[in-house]
């Protein structure tokens, strides 16, 4: 399996112990992507201070816009590298009070279709990547054979 890591990813995942390869390139959305598929599926990893950070005015507009642009994908994800249970004991460096940063995440779930998955820790969150990049390539593997399918029984009949 290869993966494309946004260039931009300040912190990006090594995927040892996985059978993978990984190329770097600007990605439309997201920091995790598969080659070819870089409009359809994209997965955005985020620190928990992080994420906080995003939520803030000022950084928020330029976080629902990377929201906004996947908004249709047919997969993308917020993986944290923390538990949910983090953000509402009010454990990251920020002054922003529990209960708004729950309900903007809540808000942007909703608004943008998107998946907050809140992996515990960044070897889980890393583990979490893999494992939805790979079940999408095996979902979108199924479908095409699927449609191929159907083709070959067409041809057999035509042929």
């Amino acid at each position: 399996m290869r993966i494309v890591i946004d260039s931009r990813e300040q912190a990006p995942y090594l995927f040892r112990g996985f059978d993978v390869e990984t190329e770097v390139m600007a990605l439309p959305a997201g920091d995790y992507s598969l080659p070819g598929f870089t409009d359809k599926v994209a997965i955005e990893r985020k620190e928990l201070n992080d994420l906080i950070f995003c939520l803030m005015n000022g950084n928020r507009d330029r976080f629902e816009r990377e929201l906004a642009k996947a908004r249709y994908f047919d997969l993308f994800a917020v993986v944290v590298e923390a538990p949910l249970s983090a953000v509402s004991r009010g454990q990251y460096r920020s002054e922003m009070k529990v209960q708004a940063a729950l309900q903007s995440i809540l808000t942007f779930q909703v608004r943008y279709r998107v998946a907050f998955v809140w992996a515990g820790n960044r070897t889980s969150a890393e583990y979490i990547v893999h494992g939805l990049l790979s079940k999408y390539l095996r979902e979108i593997g199924e479908r095409f054979k699927m449609a191929t399918k159907g083709q070959e029984v067409e041809e057999d009949n035509h042929g």
